[in-house]
């Protein structure tokens, strides 16, 4: 009788052991913590729509290039909470035994479950939300928790002392706040410092094309602060990659409808890509990897918050440390390009939320 050829042995995934030597690290602030220069966000990509396999190889791909930050939000999805639950299984799996080596952030601001208790910035929606995430991550703390967006209905006082009751009942390590307007940040920085627990980091988006923290000179006012920032969508929701030098592609985020508007991409927007995609070719970068270093570039911003549909897209947007330094004409020639794109604001819900 003839023998059935027996199986191999599947080898299990080890990350990279060289992974530290390839990203760049900074210090958040005047804390302690250190994040990579490149992070990598869990907005799109984690929920049910995406297979749990391409998932798994997304945050292997990002562990092995040093990005040992992974930010959640308890409504990411789709649906919500589906990307936490999925982290949570690459966590037990993947990932089993370097809790200590990564810093898994989430946030709770948006609309999580139904009922007048569900979104905001209320003590009972944000404790009962971090328990929740907790749980669906399988995790004793989160090194990070923020305040997603500011409540102009409940004080700031509640929303900033749930932030901190967060951190001394050992649900996290640190707190944070993001999409927060300047004059906004300093009052919720000044009510963290008193009540103890300073506020280490703030989440505002910021990219090429959507410079609203310049304007509301919060970048500045962060630093004198001594508070980190990570910048979300630095890639203006793939705007700032090759995806979109020859249009609409089928299955982008542009022709979903998914949190950007092909409105934008106008003739007159796309000539400016693709004079922006010239210069980063002329820089030795993709134009991924030039929009992850000109956020980065004055060091202000202590980490860029990437997203990614497949694992080349964390390899070629880790790269960017590559190379930060950008001349005064290479600058000039970025400004001069985007000039053309200047009604485009990726996220101007978000940073009207936060009031005057």
């Amino acid at each position: 009788m003839a023998q059935r050829p027996q199986a191999k042995p599947q080898v299990q995934w080890r990350p990279d052991p060289e992974r530290h030597d390839r990203m760049v690290y900074r210090r958040c602030g005047r804390s302690g913590l250190m994040l990579p220069a490149v992070s990598l966000g869990l907005w799109h990509n984690f929920g049910e729509d995406t297979p749990h396999q391409v998932k798994r190889a997304i945050c292997r791909a990002a562990l092995d290039q040093g990005i040992t930050h992974f930010d959640l939000a308890n409504n990411y999805g789709p649906p919500p909470g589906s990307a936490e639950e999925a982290f949570g299984q690459i966590l037990a799996t993947d990932f089993a035994g370097l809790r200590d080596q990564l810093i898994i952030s989430s946030k709770a601001g948006y609309r999580m479950w139904e009922g007048p208790y569900g979104e905001w910035g209320s003590r009972k929606y944000l404790i009962a939300s971090c328990d929740a995430s907790l749980k669906r991550m399988g995790l004793d703390y989160v090194d990070i928790f923020y305040s997603h967006r500011f409540d102009p209905d409940t004080p700031l006082e509640e929303t900033m002392g749930a932030l901190d009751h967060i951190v001394r009942s050992g649900r996290a390590l640190y707190v944070g706040i993001s999409s927060y307007n300047t004059h906004r940040m300093a009052e919720a920085v000044a009510i963290l410092k008193d009540l103890g627990t300073p506020c280490i980091i703030h989440q505002p988006s910021y990219n090429m094309l959507n410079r609203w923290v310049e304007r509301d000179g919060l970048l500045d006012a962060l630093t004198e602060r001594g508070i980190g920032s990570i910048a979300f969508t630095p890639l203006a929701q793939g705007m700032l990659s090759a995806k979109y030098l020859k249009g609409i592609p089928e299955g982008s985020r542009a022709a979903q409808g998914k949190s950007m508007f092909p409105e934008w991409l106008t003739d007159e927007t796309l000539a400016a890509l693709r004079g922006l995609n010239d210069l980063a070719g002329a820089r030795g970068q993709t134009l991924a990897q030039m929009a992850v270093a000109w956020v980065l570039r004055k060091g202000g911003v202590t980490s860029a918050l990437i997203g990614a549909s497949k694992p080349e897209q964390v390899v070629d947007c880790a790269g960017a440390v590559r190379n930060l330094d950008f001349s005064e004409a290479e600058l000039a020639r970025i400004d001069a390009l985007v000039a053309r794109t200047s009604s485009i604001n990726l996220w101007a819900q978000s940073s009207e939320d936060a009031g005057d």
